[in-house]
């Protein structure tokens, strides 16, 4: 839905820190949060955790690119993040170790095996304990996020109609192209069933002769596509068969089925949606709210 921005109201919470320079010491003190001092090293740590985070997700300059776009603020970010772990440190908020050990089990999965991820910890100056601490500190503030923000959100009816009387441009559903994609292992077979789709043969029939799957598939302009794709697909007439198109090891051949026309989602269509959005919009102004009043309550003191 063009217009409308998805936000990530929590990513502070996973957003690790930009070390200073080099000029410090590991051991300097760069703030002081009530009476918890922020030093160097924890924001190399923090830092150094962030990238190892984005680097299985991006690489090369988009990496640094990423890397880039985070350090503004960021000590800011991690004094934020003191202020509330200190507050879930007064409430108690105990955390399940279970739930600890399958976040962690869930990130081992990106990995070949455990070594692979000591290895990428070692990279960061990192050990798994750290990686134990920040997951259990990133549960202990969703759960103090949850319990005095999240939970206190209230979308109405009414906000969701104003939000759509005001908006209803942004609601406008592309057209869309439903197709069959069958999938083949091999060029020779590809070309038989394309010849074979062409000629009206049906599914069922061919079903019994070659080795391909089917599946469904709906895109839109709007949509970010392999140029192999978007090329054949937006080129099909209602019921025409593709040549058969190769992606990596497989080839792939699409059968459009309609098209349907671009139109206005009636409020109906558009409330779960908009509902999100505003979700997401609130709990942003009551994250930084409460934010605001800890800090107002706490001694903060920046060094440098």
């Amino acid at each position: 839905m063009r217009g409308i921005i998805n936000f990530k109201v929590l990513a502070f919470l996973f957003l690790l820190i930009l070390p200073l320079a080099n000029a410090y010491s590991s051991d300097a003190v760069v703030a002081v949060v009530n009476n918890e001092v922020i030093t160097q090293k924890d924001l190399n740590d923090f830092y150094n955790f962030t990238r190892m985070q984005y680097s299985r997700e991006f690489q090369g300059k988009e990496l640094e690119s990423k890397m880039q776009q985070i350090k503004l603020g960021l000590l800011d970010r991690l004094i934020e993040d003191r202020l509330i772990l200190q507050e879930a440190k007064n409430s108690k908020v105990i955390i399940n170790q279970d739930r600890v050990k399958s976040k962690l089990a869930e990130i081992k999965k990106g990995y070949q095996s455990d070594k692979d991820l000591e290895r990428d910890l070692a990279k960061q100056g990192l050990v798994p304990a750290d990686l134990e601490t920040k997951i259990r500190e990133q549960f202990l503030m969703f759960s103090m996020v949850e319990q005095n923000v999240r939970s206190k959100v209230v979308i109405g009816p009414d906000d969701i109609t104003n939000f759509y009387d005001l908006h209803k441009q942004e609601f406008l559903s592309p057209e869309t192209r439903e197709l069959d994609v069958f999938t083949v292992d091999s060029d020779d077979m590809a070309k038989t069933l394309a010849y074979n789709l062409k000629l009206g043969k049906s599914d069922q029939e061919l079903a019994g002769l070659y080795p391909f799957r089917i599946s469904k598939l709906s895109v839109t302009a709007v949509d970010k596509l392999r140029k192999e794709i978007e090329n054949v697909v937006f080129k099909l007439n209602v019921q025409e068969i593709s040549a058969p198109v190769k992606i990596d090891n497989q080839y792939y051949i699409f059968r459009l089925n309609d098209i349907l026309s671009s139109h206005q989602l009636s409020l109906t269509e558009a409330q779960s949606r908009i509902h999100a959005y505003l979700f997401e919009i609130k709990i942003q102004e009551g994250l930084t709210k409460w934010l605001d009043k800890l800090k107002k309550s706490s001694y903060i003191k920046i060094n440098g």
